[in-house]
């Protein structure tokens, strides 16, 4: 097994962790069935790696063995973003037949974390992906991890999220607040329907909290003031999570 050394993790602030934890808590709420969830956007630069790693790092904080899969092998961003040390083989090293699965995984510095990066841009991708080579890696670690999660490509661009969809128990969509359509957004949905892909949900990323607060002081600001604000402090008028971009 490698062992990769992670030099840079995202640094959340409290709004930012616990919008994750919440993430984490409807993914431990969605049955314990559901173990391993892939994640998609409809188009590049909506956050779905930020999202996804975060996932599996907030996983992985509640003494789960979370692994988490960059299957992005078209355009992966992982490595140069969290800049994984020591990180020499990936997902297409083993998918092509080059490597074994105990020599595409890796350990991190991060306890119970555990990563297969994709690897160098192969020809093929969404053919490697249809192999048996990922339905058997998948197997291996479906009884090794309580929680697999696979970062796909954007399902608005490629294919390769549904052929990775069909190997999880469920599929969630990224989608980047104000920058995709309802029609959009409502295609790539489709896609995954006629797949036979489980949704379990859609998170919505980068959200403004300073035009989100306009609409919800107007009902509910002053209740969650006056029950909440002395414990929590002011919520509305600062930026949410999702500020990283794919």
């Amino acid at each position: 097994m490698q062992i990769i050394e992670i030099k840079r993790a995202d640094k959340l602030d409290y709004k930012e962790s616990e919008a994750y934890k919440t993430l984490r808590t409807n993914v431990q709420f969605s049955g314990e069935n559901m173990k391993v969830i892939a994640l998609t956007s409809c188009t590049p630069n909506e956050g779905k790696t930020s999202v996804s790693f975060n996932l599996a790092r907030s996983l992985s904080e509640i003494d789960k063995k979370v692994l988490y899969i960059d299957a992005d092998m078209r355009k992966s961003v992982v490595v140069g973003r969290y800049r994984l040390m020591h990180a020499d083989y990936g997902l297409s090293h083993y998918l092509s037949g080059q490597r074994q699965f105990e020599e595409v995984l890796a350990g991190t510095n991060i306890p119970n974390l555990y990563v297969i990066i994709a690897g160098p841009v192969p020809p093929n991708p969404a053919e490697l992906l249809e192999g048996k080579r990922f339905s058997d890696m998948m197997n291996q670690a479906k009884g090794r991890f309580d929680y697999i999660i696979i970062d796909t490509p954007p399902l608005g661009s490629v294919i390769d999220s549904v052929i990775v969809a069909k190997q999880c128990d469920g599929i969630a969509m990224v989608i980047s607040s104000d920058e995709i359509s309802y029609k959009f957004a409502q295609r790539v949905k489709a896609q995954l329907e006629v797949a036979g892909c489980r949704i379990i949900g859609v998170i919505l990323n980068k959200v403004d909290m300073r035009q989100a607060a306009g609409y919800g002081n107007k009902y509910y600001g002053k209740y969650y003031s006056k029950y909440y604000g002395k414990y929590y402090g002011s919520y509305y008028g600062q930026d949410y999570y999702g500020k990283e971009e794919e």
